[in-house]
């Protein structure tokens, strides 16, 4: 394991932050997995995970028993950890901009399509690989002028030339939920299934370009303007990412790492990255997968006390009343329901709302939204 130190630009005068990365295998040896966690710095269950993967990670290559390279990052945003505000971790927005973490990656396939256009040949392999010296090219030139440009550019350098991406995330109160670009789906589905997601929400771009989508989407995306341009040079979806959603805010615990921390080993054994078991067969799905843009979010109408009448992970039917809100001054109360079938996957965990405040969010099979399909 080799353990590798990134500097971060100083924002100011006295301060200094790094990023730290953990490499296991040989580079150039197979597949290569990036594995980041708490990219929103206070979705904390994801760094128990790293924290149990390393073991596993290290135990196995130290036996030679780790075909390819997996790239661990088990804290990906050093910034938002050591934001606070009246004693609340604030690690979603970076408070200097009010830009979230996750959003406003670069546009890849944009930015390297006028260099790949003319050199894609007829070996899809050699064009994968010439791809990824594009993006890396890209990524070194780019010189950031802010502390976020320089995380963004440090974590796209770590994962812009692999073949898997898992950016491990958390909700509010939650199920295990699972994201990821409809060109990701086939290759990801039987990690979605061996870590028994509850909810599987698929879409063709969301927006707004999180992290996971600026390197996926980037293969499909441009080989839709290479096509656009009468150029059909074969380009396979180099690079496949997913967003990992473990639970909630307050599923810290050694047994839920533990257990995810298996999940992705069992999967690693089943993409032959992990040798020191005998490759499992992919578990059946414990859900179908549906269309982000299928998903509901529900709202408050009013301001008032939370009461929830449907647990995370209840599968609900139209009409079912999934909150309450009450007004104890007005003596009133405000009843939401589901205006579409499907599982309850995620809900707030403050219990007081205001006007306009979300409040959860059920995936429902038929899509009925456009547009940004990503909130703040």
């Amino acid at each position: 394991m080799q353990r590798i130190d990134h500097p971060l630009l100083s924002p100011s005068l006295g301060s200094h932050k790094t990023l730290s990365s953990f490499h296991f295998g040989q580079a150039g040896s197979g597949s290569k997995i990036v594995i980041q966690a708490s990219l929103h710095a206070e979705e904390l269950p994801g760094m128990l995970v790293a924290h149990h993967l390393r073991s596993v990670l290290a135990a196995a290559q130290a036996a030679g028993q780790l075909h390819g390279e997996v790239v661990l990052v088990p804290v990906a945003n050093p910034i938002g950890l050591a934001q606070r505000l009246d004693h609340k971790p604030m690690g979603r927005f970076e408070l200097d901009t009010s830009e979230n973490f996750n959003r406003h990656y670069p546009d890849l396939a944009a930015a390297i399509e006028p260099t790949v256009r003319t050199q894609l040949g007829d070996d899809a392999q050699a064009n994968v690989r010439l791809v990824r010296q594009a993006m890396g090219h890209y990524l070194q030139q780019w010189q950031p002028q802010t502390e976020l440009q320089s995380l963004r550019r440090t974590l796209l350098l770590l994962a812009h030339d692999a073949d898997y991406l898992l950016d491990l995330h958390c909700d509010c109160e939650a199920v295990l939920h699972f994201y990821t670009e409809e060109a990701c789906w086939p290759q990801l589905a039987p990690l979605a299934h061996f870590l028994g997601a509850q909810a599987i929400l698929l879409a063709k771009s969301s927006g707004n370009r999180p992290i996971d989508e600026c390197l996926s989407g980037a293969w499909w995306q441009l080989a839709d303007r290479l096509q656009a341009h009468g150029q059909h040079a074969p380009l396979p979806q180099g690079c496949c990412s997913t967003t990992i959603e473990l639970r909630g805010e307050l599923d810290v615990s050694h047994a839920w790492a533990a257990l995810d921390a298996q999940a992705i080993a069992q999967w690693l054994r089943f993409a032959g990255v992990l040798t020191d078991q005998p490759a499992p067969a992919a578990p059946q799905a414990s859900c179908p997968a549906t269309p982000l843009a299928g998903s509901e979010t529900l709202y408050a109408s009013a301001p008032g006390v939370v009461v929830f009448m449907a647990q995370v992970g209840q599968w609900l039917q139209v009409g079912d009343v999934v909150a309450e809100v009450i007004d104890p001054v007005a003596n009133q109360v405000q009843r939401v329901t589901a205006g579409v079938a499907g599982c309850f996957y995620a809900r707030i965990r403050d219990r007081y709302i205001t006007a306009g405040g979300e409040l959860g969010k059920i995936a429902g099979a038929t899509a009925f939204r456009s547009g940004e399909l990503l909130g703040a």
